[in-house]
């Protein structure tokens, strides 16, 4: 029953997941709340995503404070507070925080996952990061499982 799926949040009360995440990311809405129609989240970017392409999921971002960088296929550009950026599937992209404080945006994937992929990211801990950043290699094997692909250094 549609009702049955009714859900509120307090402010700063987030969703329980399978592992927990870090403070910096706040599952709004589950895959699983949603039918696995999308998942939201408002995640503080304290760490720039590099370059990569989900193959299924739309990525959709709205600003709330800050400036986040986002290199978008051969453009770069500075999304500011209520800006709205949406990132179809397919396209390379990366993210970057531009502010400091670093900006604090909502994030929507299309259809959901988006908090699994993280779950299982940071479930594997320091072994995906070199010199405390993503490794596109030692993400990719996690990444994979969610049609995602991390550009890896040549």
């Amino acid at each position: 029953m549609p009702g049955d799926r009714f859900l509120l949040l307090e402010p700063g009360e987030a969703r329980p997941g399978r592992v927990p995440l870090p403070p910096a990311f706040a599952a709004k809405a589950l895959t699983g709340d949603t039918e696995g129609r999308f998942s939201l989240l408002e995640v503080v970017l304290a760490r720039d995503i590099p370059r990569h392409t989900h193959h299924v999921a739309d990525e959709c971002i709205y600003v709330l404070d800050g400036e986040l960088g986002v290199d978008f296929d051969d453009r770069h550009l500075t999304a500011t507070k209520g800006t709205f950026v949406l990132l179809p599937h397919g396209i390379p992209h990366a993210l970057r925080a531009v502010s400091a404080p670093p900006p604090r945006v909502l994030q929507i994937s299309s259809p959901g996952g988006w908090e699994c992929y993280l779950e299982d990211l940071f479930e594997a801990g320091p072994s995906v990061l070199t010199d405390g950043a993503l490794d596109p290699r030692k993400v990719n094997p996690i990444a994979a499982r969610y049609e995602i692909r991390y550009e890896e250094p040549a």
